[in-house]
């Protein structure tokens, strides 16, 4: 809801927004009001449709001469804006940042760069030109090719419901659980594939290799080919493939079945804890350093282009912020009206709930309801927090210098003590 915000004196720490009660709709229209995870998630979610709907479109209306209409041209726009956010984030938390929903996110960003780049370089020939319309297959194949990727990519913005929360965890954890099985697969693959090049060999001809890797692959998608072994090598081509498609689909196919089973179990057992972990997890993702304005990609690039680069290096901090302040009003102005108009009505409620002597909120979240059972500073929470919280206040050097200068004065310390 937004109802609590970073502390001015000590951005560690959240305070309650101040303006909860207030009744005045202007109070409300506040661009500093994006800072809310509910506001930038719900963002967040239809520029991703909106992302969506531009791919669908760009992939429904072919151009035969290779020109970029304007669908085309905003979705390139709107990778180059995410593939920026992934840049910065990247540069400014270090390699932790790196994780599957990234990997996914980028290798769809590469994709629909190489189909950028081929486009780029149909449009160097002219028209008519068969090395044009080359390229311009070639750049629209790879288009096409990312379509289930840019669905897929959703999940990762529904993940705040908790059916698809619960099962993203799931699938994360099926994927770490994969490993064991792929694995197993990659050391009886190698040795039934060295078994079935010997056997290739035997005639000094080495012509079967292709037939080989792709009946391997179709067995262990669940479509094994017998009757290329016929003649293959023969008896030992056979009994071979018969051995290794036993292998695969009876015995690690089952095993990778019983691994996906024992992950699903034991994730719906604990659907709520592994939601509300993951819920958390999504919420201190929108939280944002004091001085970090909110740039949603693909708005980021308005940021770098029109702000960062011709304004931050010379302009004073107040100006500066409050020439973001204006930007990010007009950017954000059609939602900015609707939440306000919406924060206006809970203060109603909340200033109603007041008065009844109750509690500001009707609704009582399952995490309020653990209010009591949960003991975080005899359990360790409170000491581990504060030992691994960042200084978002001072400088990364300066921290460090501290920490050197506090070492070095129980070095000292040390040093004392063997003397006495």
């Amino acid at each position: 809801r937004g109802w609590l915000v970073q502390d001015e004196d000590d951005p560690t720490r959240f305070v309650d927004y101040k303006l909860k009660t207030s009744t005045s709709y202007w109070d409300h229209l506040d661009p500093d009001r994006m800072r809310a995870p509910l506001y930038q998630n719900a963002l967040q979610v239809f520029i991703s449709i909106l992302y969506l709907g531009f791919y669908t479109g760009a992939i429904n209306t072919i151009n035969p001469t290779g020109d970029l209409d304007i669908i085309e041209g905003l979705l390139y726009i709107f990778t180059l804006g995410f593939l920026c956010d992934e840049i910065a984030k990247f540069w400014k938390v270090g390699k932790y940042y790196f994780g599957f929903w990234n990997s996914f996110n980028n290798t769809l960003y590469a994709l629909l760069t190489v189909s950028f780049v081929t486009r780029m370089i149909a449009l160097g020939h002219h028209v008519g030109d068969s090395n044009r319309n080359k390229f311009n297959e070639l750049s629209y194949n790879f288009l096409a090719f990312s379509a289930p990727m840019f669905w897929c990519r959703l999940l990762l913005y529904f993940d705040t419901f908790r059916f698809f929360g619960t099962m993203l965890v799931v699938l994360k954890v099926m994927m770490k659980e994969s490993l064991i099985f792929f694995a197993l697969l990659f050391f009886v693959s190698i040795g039934f594939l060295q078994a079935f090049v010997g056997l290739d060999q035997e005639d000094q001809k080495l012509d079967a290799t292709n037939f080989i890797i792709q009946s391997m692959i179709n067995a262990v998608m669940g479509s094994p080919e017998f009757s290329g072994f016929d003649n293959f090598a023969p008896p030992f081509g056979l009994i071979l493939y018969y051995i290794f498609t036993f292998i695969v689909i009876v015995l690690l196919l089952n095993i990778l079945v019983a691994l996906y089973n024992s992950a699903y179990e034991d994730i719906t057992e604990h659907s709520i804890d592994e939601y509300m972990a993951l819920f958390a997890q999504k919420t201190c993702q929108f939280v944002r350093a004091p001085d970090e304005n909110v740039f949603i990609a693909p708005f980021n690039l308005i940021e770098l282009v029109f702000l960062v680069l011709p304004f931050e290096w010379w302009m004073d901090k107040d100006s500066y912020e409050r020439l973001n302040d204006y930007v990010m009003a007009v950017i954000y102005s059609p939602l900015l009206l609707v939440t306000a108009a919406l924060e206006t009505r809970v203060a109603y409620r909340v200033r109603f709930n007041r008065s009844r002597g109750e509690t500001d909120e009707d609704t009582i979240e399952e995490w309020e309801q653990m209010d009591g059972e949960c003991d975080f500073e005899g359990d360790g929470w409170v000491k581990k927090c504060e030992e691994t919280k960042p200084n978002v206040e001072s400088d990364g050097t300066l921290v460090q210098i501290k920490e050197l200068r506090k070492e070095i004065e129980e070095l000292k310390e040390m040093l004392r003590s063997l003397k006495g």
